[in-house]
């Protein structure tokens, strides 16, 4: 890396975002290119090529991105989502036909079969050829970012064991500053020959200099003693320096409780929406809303149907949830369960729970016990993003026993959210912690962007509906 502070800072935007999912992303739009190059040639394409066209290698990266194949998971385990990329040209295919062949003479493309026919096979190995070359990139060490670690106790412990296991950038090299002053030395650190301890901090630019960081994080046990001067000098030579838990909120995508300071919450960025957000919110609500229902009328009424073929019982199912600034309503679910379920009082679904009907269980795996709580978003109940609706009775005992969980109500509870794209379905107190972890950190990074991305992302937990119960 160069040394001058300028091209330093330069580095520490790059190293800011994931990037062996950037990496992967421009290999996508690189391979794309050569795959519509080809296609075109192996259909004997001969007619000009207007921007219409664009719309097939647009779908297409779109629907690998809904897929989640850009995830961690999909980053780190490369052949377990391999299956996806075919399905994910499949639908880029049908959504560009279907959309250049809508379009009125000037702008359309004539012989949209050819595009189509084409299109999907050269974009499933465009896709998996980049996934390919991302793998064998990986096993020659490249997109591993060098951190500095300001502590080497407990705190700094869990910060490389959640980076070890949730972080979306894909491996660190960490070396730990130890000093006396800031906490003892945890024993598993230093049990590890893997890992590299720097004592004290008395020349702290000096180590930074000699090991070259691409980020300093700030994470000791005990903030006394801290050479805040040495840390300074540090920034002001063109290292990054962030602190524990704005570093890991970047890296994990949630606000981690475990370690969790309220100072920094006070002063970190974030949880301001402001009216033209709310109206921009509640606008995409209505529209992806309507857009949904339209589209799944046919499959909701069949699904309606069956619930009343298999036990001759009500088809909806109605319940008390809460929503922004606690207030109660009542959403409207397909019923899933036997009539007489909770007669002994609210508890949780449990895995292979036998109140489930057989009906009912198709009904989850596919979410579409979920769809009539559209109407409850154009209601204005619920929004379409947001923290899931929990039960007031549920409520009560986990505010209880979790602080902050009453700040997931600073928005209306959606029909999907950052936590349901991020973690299964869960019923208990650990679920439930870490599942305000990632509300908390929906609602602190709030944008309409952040609504789109979940929105797409959701598709991957409707064909992959891991943990739903």
């Amino acid at each position: 890396m160069p040394d001058s502070s300028w091209s330093r800072a330069v580095f520490a935007q790059i190293h800011a975002r994931p990037t062996a999912a950037l990496a992967l992303s421009l290999l996508d739009a690189g391979f794309l290119v050569l795959a519509c190059l080809g296609g075109l040639l192996l259909v004997g394409w001969e007619h000009p090529v207007g921007p219409a066209a664009l719309v097939f290698p647009a779908a297409d990266l779109l629907f690998l991105y809904a897929m989640g194949l850009y995830r961690r998971e999909a980053l780190v385990e490369t052949g377990e989502t391999l299956g996806r990329v075919p399905i994910a040209a499949g639908i880029a295919g049908l959504v560009g036909w279907a959309v250049t062949a809508a379009l009125p003479a000037p702008l359309g493309t004539p012989d949209t079969h050819l595009l189509f026919a084409a299109a999907v096979p050269c974009f499933a190995a465009a896709g998996l050829t980049a996934r390919l070359v991302l793998h064998l990139l990986r096993r020659r060490g490249a997109f591993r970012r060098r951190l500095l670690v300001i502590g080497a106790g407990r705190r700094a412990w869990d910060l490389v064991w959640l980076l070890r296991h949730e972080a979306r950038t894909l491996a660190f090299d960490v070396v730990f500053v130890h000093d006396a002053r800031m906490g003892e030395l945890d024993a598993r650190l230093a049990a590890n020959p893997a890992h590299e301890i720097v004592s004290g901090l008395e020349s702290l630019l000096p180590a930074v200099h000699r090991i070259n960081p691409d980020q300093i994080v700030v994470a000791p046990d005990e903030r006394r003693g801290l050479a805040m001067e040495g840390l300074l000098a540090c920034r002001m030579a063109g290292y990054p320096v962030s602190e524990y838990a704005q570093f890991l909120e970047r890296e994990i995508g949630r606000i981690d409780l475990k370690r969790l300071d309220l100072n920094w919450l006070l002063y970190a960025d974030g949880f301001v929406i402001g009216t033209m957000d709310r109206i921009l919110k509640r606008m995409l609500d209505l529209a992806v809303s309507i857009a949904v229902l339209l589209v799944t009328a046919p499959t909701l009424l069949v699904a309606a149907l069956a619930v009343k073929l298999g036990d001759g019982g009500p088809v909806f199912y109605r319940q008390d949830r809460v929503s922004r600034g606690g207030r109660v309503f009542r959403i409207v679910k397909l019923r899933t369960m036997t009539t007489n379920a909770e007669q002994g009082g609210a508890v949780w679904a449990a895995k292979a729970d036998p109140r489930i009907t057989a009906v009912g269980s198709l009904l989850r795996r596919t979410r579409l016990d979920e769809l009539p709580q559209l109407f409850n978003v154009l209601r204005g109940d619920m929004a379409f993003v947001g923290p899931r609706p929990e039960r007031p009775e549920f409520i009560h005992e986990l505010a209880a026993k979790l602080p902050l969980y009453e700040d997931r109500h600073l928005m209306r509870a959606g029909l999907t959210g950052w936590a349901q794209v991020n973690y299964p379905y869960g019923a208990s107190l650990n679920d439930a912690r870490s599942k305000l972890s990632y509300d908390l950190f929906y609602i602190k990074n709030f944008s309409i962007l952040f609504d789109l991305r979940i929105i797409l992302q959701t598709l991957r937990v409707v064909f992959w509906p891991g943990g739903v119960r």
